[in-house]
């Protein structure tokens, strides 16, 4: 298979010092940003809301960061390419819902589940062909129906606490409206440091969160906690289907990514990374690994390939190292009131939010979607299966008998010669 035939000897034949290393540094630590303010946001966000215990966080937190730190490293060095792995954000949001009528155990069984899933999809190359079987607007409706909940919390935190939500959301409109600010200063630090003065000043320093920051010295430093899984049907059924879908669906994007940029990334290598690293990942309740999209769109740097793969070994190692201290981090976070975590995670999710309803109602199975997102929205669970997974049944249902015609393969469009 040609995509699995990264020439490495291309890249090594460059030679030498990697061009432009300062920037790529750069790249590198503002990737770590982004990966570290909304993402992190949401899946605090969603722990809080299932009950997750401070220390089931910053467990969550290492085996984030640091494995797939690991992994970013490892899978850079053997490519030579700048190949960034996070855990997947939508998986993430899907748990919090599960969460409701699951075990933490039950969920992280299906974590290793899944990361068998994902391995046998990229050791026998069938990644793609899995892909065809759930059209992706079907999935995306899903999605957004998951994603929708934040989105609310957000505006819900404006009638609980207003001079927290108010500031939060007016830094990130002022941020986002600056293309090339952003592109070197993430709209969400911003929110994120506004919103620490916004605590500060409102609530006179205080811990408004229920919990005060108490850490000593020696407990800076992540004891990770492994828990033991609990395998469960109903867990299985309804996880594991639509977190691999997600991991595949990020690794695509990250792919795209890749291949805009002139690299040729391993596709069934990927999968299988994710695999591998899911299964690692998920001894410390960690979702999901997968390519991270905008991770790796961050590190690549048009027009400067050589020696990119140095970005991505520094995120790396930055991983590793906002890993290990992930105490601190969780501490600081869960000390905060809780409109400061709704904000957070509620302007985190629009643009994903956005995407997910381009992509749900732009083209074909519009009808399907809409009947996805429906019943995700509902939030109803049915047979002890929460909404997400029924909303990818019945939408799938709904297109195969009302929109058969779009299971069809799109015609190839030619352009006319001239006469």
């Amino acid at each position: 298979m040609q995509l699995e035939q990264m020439p490495l000897q291309r890249y090594r034949s460059e030679g030498g010092a990697p061009s432009g290393s300062w920037l790529h540094l750069s790249n590198a630590f503002i990737a770590l940003l982004f990966a570290s303010s909304a993402p992190v946001a949401i899946l605090l966000g969603v722990g809080v809301a299932g009950g997750l215990s401070q220390s089931d966080l910053a467990s969550w937190i290492f085996g984030a960061f640091a494995l797939n730190g690991a992994l970013t490293i490892v899978m850079s060095l053997l490519y030579r390419a700048p190949l960034a792995f996070f855990w997947t954000i939508t998986g993430t949001a899907l748990i919090g819902p599960a969460l409701g009528h699951l075990s933490f155990r039950e969920v992280i069984g299906a974590y290793y589940v899944t990361g068998v899933l994902l391995l046998v999809l990229g050791v026998t190359g069938s990644v793609r062909r899995a892909m065809t079987y759930l059209p992706l607007p079907i999935i995306m409706a899903m999605v957004a129906g998951v994603f929708l909940r934040f989105g609310l919390k957000w505006i819900e935190a404006f009638w609980k606490d207003v001079w927290i939500a108010l500031p939060m959301t007016v830094a990130y409109f002022l941020l986002a409206s600056a293309p090339k600010l952003q592109k070197r200063f993430p709209p969400m630090i911003g929110v994120l440091l506004v919103g620490v003065v916004a605590v500060a000043l409102h609530h006179g320093g205080a811990s408004a969160g229920g919990s005060t920051v108490s850490l000593h010295l020696g407990e800076l430093l992540v004891t990770p906690h492994v828990s033991a899984p609990a395998f469960s049907w109903r867990a299985i059924v309804e996880l594991v289907l639509p977190l691999a879908i997600s991991v595949i669906a990020k690794n695509a994007q990250g792919v795209a990514i890749l291949q805009a940029n002139e690299y040729e990334p391993p596709v069934n290598a990927l999968t299988t990374a994710s695999g591998l690293a899911s299964l690692g990942a998920a001894a410390f309740g960690c979702a999901s690994t997968c390519l991270a999209g905008p991770s790796t769109a961050i590190l690549v740097e048009p027009g400067k390939r050589s020696g990119a793969f140095v970005a991505a070994v520094a995120l790396g190692v930055l991983a590793i190292l906002f890993g290990v201290f992930a105490p601190l981090f969780t501490a600081l976070m869960l000390a905060m009131p809780p409109a400061f975590i709704a904000t957070l995670a509620g302007l985190a999710l629009l643009k994903f939010l956005q995407n997910a309803f381009q992509t749900s109602f732009r083209d074909r199975f519009s009808l399907g979607a809409l009947i996805a997102f429906i019943v995700t929205t509902a939030d109803q669970t049915l047979l002890g299966i929460s909404a997400p997974f029924w909303g990818l049944v019945f939408g799938w249902m709904a297109s195969w008998l009302l929109e058969r015609s779009d299971f069809a393969p799109k015609p190839l469009v030619t352009k006319p010669q001239a006469s």
